[in-house]
């Protein structure tokens, strides 16, 4: 099994769960609020729980938000 990818470090649990009560999309306060649970040393299983699918989804949520930050949650191409 390979190893986890690591998420950006100038963020932290509670800055997401804040940028997830501020946001007016649904669907990006759920991705912000998985991986804040991953920040505050969850397992991933755990954020997909949070977040409603599956662990390959939830690679991909942090691969986006590597690249782009929170706006890499937000819905759309």
């Amino acid at each position: 099994m390979g190893k986890a990818i690591g998420l950006r470090e100038d963020f932290d649990g509670a800055a997401l769960r804040r940028l997830s009560r501020m946001t007016r999309s649904a669907n990006q306060a759920r991705r912000l609020l998985a991986l804040a649970e991953i920040y505050d040393g969850g397992s991933r299983s755990a954020a997909a729980r949070i977040g409603g699918v599956g662990l390959q989804i939830v690679r991909d949520w942090v691969l986006r938000f590597n690249a782009r930050g929170p706006d890499g949650l937000l819905d759309g191409k």
